[in-house]
C-alpha cells in the first residue's frame, strides 16, 4: 500500500450546521450538499489543496453503510492539523474563528512551534500550527 491518504470524511450530527461552518467560518470551497435524494446519502465534499478530499457525512449514514452502531462522539479520537508558514498565520486564523469554538489559544508549543486548537460544531479538533522545521 502506498502511503496515501485520498479522502478523510468525518462524521457529523448535524451536516447543515456542519457544512456552514466549514464553508462560511473556515472559508473551504464546497458545492454544498449532495445526494440527498438516497437513503443515507447525503454528503458534502471539500477539495483541498494536493488532491486530498474532506469530506462530511452525517453519522448516523456511515453507521448504517459500514453495518456499526453509532457510538459517542470522542473528540480526542481524532486531531487534524493545519500547518502555515508563519506565528502570524496561526494569529490571523484563530483570530476569525468564533470564540466557542476556540479550545487552545494560539501560544509558543514546548517543541518550538507557535499553535492554537479549535474545534468544529461536532467537536473534532483541529490544530492551526507552525512548525519552524517544516513549514508549510
Amino acid at each position: 500500500m502506498q502511503p496515501q491518504i485520498s479522502y478523510i470524511t468525518l462524521g457529523v450530527d448535524d451536516l447543515e450546521r456542519s457544512v456552514a461552518f466549514y464553508r462560511d467560518v473556515l472559508g473551504l470551497p464546497t458545492e454544498g450538499i449532495i445526494g440527498e435524494e438516497f437513503e443515507h446519502g447525503a454528503v458534502a465534499f471539500f477539495k483541498m489543496a494536493g488532491g486530498l478530499t474532506f469530506a462530511l457525512w452525517p453519522r448516523h449514514s456511515i453507521a448504517a453503510d459500514c453495518g456499526v452502531a453509532v457510538g459517542t462522539p470522542d473528540p480526542t479520537a481524532l486531531m487534524l492539523a493545519h500547518n502555515v508558514g508563519s506565528a502570524e498565520e496561526v494569529d490571523v486564523l484563530m483570530a476569525a474563528l468564533p470564540s466557542e469554538a476556540v479550545v487552545k489559544p494560539a501560544r509558543k508549543l514546548f517543541w518550538g512551534g507557535y499553535g492554537g486548537v479549535f474545534r468544529d460544531p461536532d467537536g473534532h479538533l483541529w490544530e492551526v500550527v507552525f512548525n519552524p522545521k517544516h513549514t508549510a
